[in-house]
């Protein structure tokens, strides 16, 4: 009689992955284990929730760095007994993909970009401007490789051969924890182009296997938990230097910095058209 009236919440730790993974500035950092780890290990501090809930928006960044944290999530995961479940917004590509695939399951809206799982190393070249400007490069090194891929320099097809080597190298340990962690939901027929650096919209990526579901994370989450389940963020506190810096001249500063790690995260969502 009295069930529905004394019922307790179900509470559902949930921490935000957005934006670029990796050192982007000199005053904030991107998604990094750093940045990342005491947030982590409060999203799975409470002792009775069933569950934790990640929401991740990331374009992507540094392999190593997304490694890192998909790492500390599942041995957190292994070491309390709970469940992770992912939800992506607007995209989770390349290390976004990443880190989504520590979580058991993985749910998206039916607009989201998800996969690109290959690597990339975008740069430039100004060999012919400093010609044009009249700039005389000088360096000098004690290695034969120590400038490796100097973009003052004419591209040597051995740097470019030794870029790719490493590239394939960091693709095959992305394809195997893909694997590892959805293993048989991959769509064995596909598994080529799954793997090939494409990326899909909503329901592609479910027949592929790249995801488990379609849903938002309030519609998910009382699916799986029912009407008193609660979803509580964890959010970043921010210390007694930021919060003196956003209050004080060198803010501009700050703001500059915000402003550069914004241009680069435009940049990588522009390969996926957001």
């Amino acid at each position: 009689m009295f069930k529905n009236i004394f019922s307790k919440s179900i509470n559902i730790p949930t921490l935000r992955l957005s934006g670029v993974i990796g050192q982007t500035g000199a005053f904030r950092s991107g998604l990094t284990l750093n940045s990342l780890n005491k947030l982590i290990d409060r999203l799975f501090s409470d002792k009775k929730s069933p569950a934790v809930a990640l929401i991740v928006n990331s374009p992507g960044g540094s392999p190593a760095q997304s490694s890192l944290i998909a790492e500390k999530i599942i041995d957190k995961s292994k070491e309390k007994n709970k469940k992770v479940i992912a939800f992506v917004e607007d995209v989770a590509a390349s290390g976004g993909y990443w880190l989504a695939c520590s979580a058991d399951e993985i749910f998206i809206d039916q607009n989201s970009i998800i996969g690109s799982i290959g690597v990339i190393s975008p740069g430039f070249g100004f060999v012919n401007l400093i010609k044009k400007i009249g700039i005389e490069r000088r360096v000098y090194t004690s290695g034969k490789s120590k400038s490796f891929l100097d973009p003052f320099k004419p591209e040597r097809k051995e740097d470019i051969d030794r870029l790719k080597k490493i590239q394939e190298q960091i693709h095959e340990n992305f394809i195997s924890f893909v694997k590892s962690r959805r293993g048989k939901k991959l769509n064995k027929n596909q598994e080529k182009e799954v793997f090939s650096g494409l990326f899909w919209v909503g329901k592609r990526a479910l027949d592929f296997g790249l995801v488990d579901g379609i849903g938002s994370i309030n519609t998910v989450l009382v699916n799986k938990f029912g009407k008193n389940v609660k979803i509580k963020y964890i959010d970043q506190k921010k210390s007694f230097i930021q919060r003196k810096l956003s209050s004080s001249l060198s803010a501009s500063l700050v703001n500059a910095d915000e402003l550069i790690d914004k241009i680069e995260e435009k940049s990588l969502l522009s390969r996926y058209g957001l």
